[in-house]
């Protein structure tokens, strides 16, 4: 590690090494040579022709091309690119000289963008895929956890003060609803990505028009058959010199999609552990504080926030860039592209990461849950007991009335003088409501409130879970490398 000069914090401490590998210049200058390969063959295969009437790309051209498809001189394209300023010529050069017989075939009839932008999205797409992998992971690391609090009765919130009980299952099934939304948005987007293909310098494809003798019909065949050689179903059926970077725009969404749904679920463990009601996983040799040693700060959950604050942030970028897009191509993409795409990426896979350790480690104190629920929960039995004295032969309107007024007065015991919860002893003591203290306590079961919750949790996750984690089934038993 290099420690006089910058290097990414994504790449030093939170993206993962398969990620970064995805992005990295070893993967970009291969796909490179696959895409070089998969312009010849296809051009051999459309029966591209010499002037004098040969073969202009041949079979032995192609095999030997594939023969250094992988063992890239990357010295001799350092060399050439700071003598001619191009790092795709630079590379053309160095695969020339690996390939003296094919020299002149590589990259025929092509610009830069036939190796830049279609390398862009392929990397895209394996990025995406890796992406989903961890996202179906989080999923099912927070289903198990949702099934097995299914029917804990907690504290629900609304504007974060207390209301009707729901259970620890049920919360963690609204976390789980938005990362389903965002495999929904991955896999449209990957879906319908497409190669740029080989369109030429403004989209036209007028150099490949001049190659084939104005044969349309093998134009439109090449790029076809590039696409399906590279993997893809199609490519884009109009482009200037660029595919549009609005798809990058769709891409980073997504990104920002799931960053929003982590940050959210990260907010809530956050408050949960201030509450010392849910605590996420803490090593035993872990510091909370340099200065408080009896910290147990929810530091995962912290740079979860931290980083998809960064992911929702830097969409914008791509956005930008798209809007601001000249005709048929200007180079203000590039070097903003370079790094939006890529690190979009880098820290979202650092987020997932933190979300599977933290989703197969949640700490939950039953007993502190239980303890917030009952000091609450006279409150929130008030209408079932106004009911109850309702159907007795009680006035609605006065019980209402006398039930406000003696929450108000429970109420004022716990906040201004300290004192315990005593609305049910003031109920009892009510010569309007027919009830003693022990039949009132004898109603203060807390799953009595929580409605549908267990059930909801049980149907969720048969319904909109269990479908989603068996087509990915594949991809599933993954275990979250954090780093720091």
């Amino acid at each position: 590690m290099s420690t006089d000069s910058y290097t990414s914090p994504l790449s030093e401490r939170y993206a993962s090494k398969e990620m970064q590998s995805v992005f990295s210049q070893d993967m970009k200058f291969r796909t490179w040579r696959k895409l070089w390969i998969a312009l010849a063959e296809a051009e051999n295969e459309l029966g591209l022709l010499a002037e004098d009437g040969s073969p202009a790309v041949t079979k032995d051209q192609i095999e030997e091309l594939k023969a250094h498809a992988d063992d890239i001189n990357y010295e001799e394209a350092k060399a050439r690119e700071k003598l001619v300023r191009h790092d795709v010529m630079s590379h053309v050069y160095a695969y020339g000289l690996q390939c003296p017989n094919a020299k002149g075939i590589i990259h025929l009839g092509a610009t830069s963008c036939y190796v830049g932008d279609n390398t862009d999205i392929i990397i895209m797409k394996k990025a995406l895929d890796i992406i989903k992998g961890k996202l179906v992971n989080v999923v099912e690391k927070l289903a198990a956890f949702a099934t097995q609090y299914k029917d804990l009765p907690t504290l629900a919130f609304t504007h974060f003060q207390p209301a009707q009980p729901t259970t620890v299952g049920k919360r963690a099934t609204l976390w789980i609803q938005e990362f389903l939304m965002d495999i929904e948005d991955l896999d449209y987007v990957s879906s319908s990505l497409k190669l740029l293909g080989s369109k030429g310098t403004t989209g036209t494809q007028a150099s490949f028009m001049e190659l084939f003798a104005g044969d349309q019909d093998k134009v439109r065949e090449l790029d076809r058959l590039i696409a399906k050689k590279m993997g893809f179903e199609g490519c884009y059926a109009v482009s200037g010199q660029t595919y549009s970077r609005k798809v990058d725009t769709r891409v980073a969404n997504v990104l920002a999609g799931i960053a929003a749904s982590a940050h959210k679920m990260s907010n809530d463990i956050r408050l949960l552990q201030h509450l010392k009601e849910v605590e996420e996983p803490f090593e035993k040799n872990q510091i909370g504080s340099s200065a408080m040693a009896y910290k147990r700060n929810p530091m995962r959950s912290e740079r979860i926030a931290s980083l998809s604050r960064y992911v929702m942030i830097d969409a914008l970028n791509p956005a930008i860039t798209s809007a601001t897009q000249w005709f048929e191509r200007t180079l203000d993409d590039s070097a903003n592209k370079r790094i939006s795409i890529a690190e979009a990426f880098l820290a979202t896979d650092g987020v997932l990461d933190l979300c599977m350790n933290v989703a197969d480690g949640l700490v939950v104190h039953e007993k502190v849950i239980e303890k917030h629920i009952m000091a609450e929960l006279p409150f929130m039995a008030t209408e079932n007991i106004m009911m109850d004295a309702v159907k007795a032969g009680g006035d609605r309107q006065e019980l209402h009335e006398e039930i406000r007024t003696l929450s108000m007065q429970a109420g004022s015991n716990v906040k201004d003088k300290g004192l315990d919860n005593n609305l049910l002893e003031l109920i009892a003591e009510d010569d309007k409501f027919p009830v003693t203290l022990d039949e009132l306590k004898a109603a203060m079961d807390p799953s009595k409130y929580v409605g549908r919750a267990p059930s909801q949790v049980e149907e969720f996750i048969k319904e909109c879970v269990e479908p989603v984690l068996e087509a990915c089934k594949d991809k599933l038993g993954m275990k979250a490398d954090i780093h720091v």
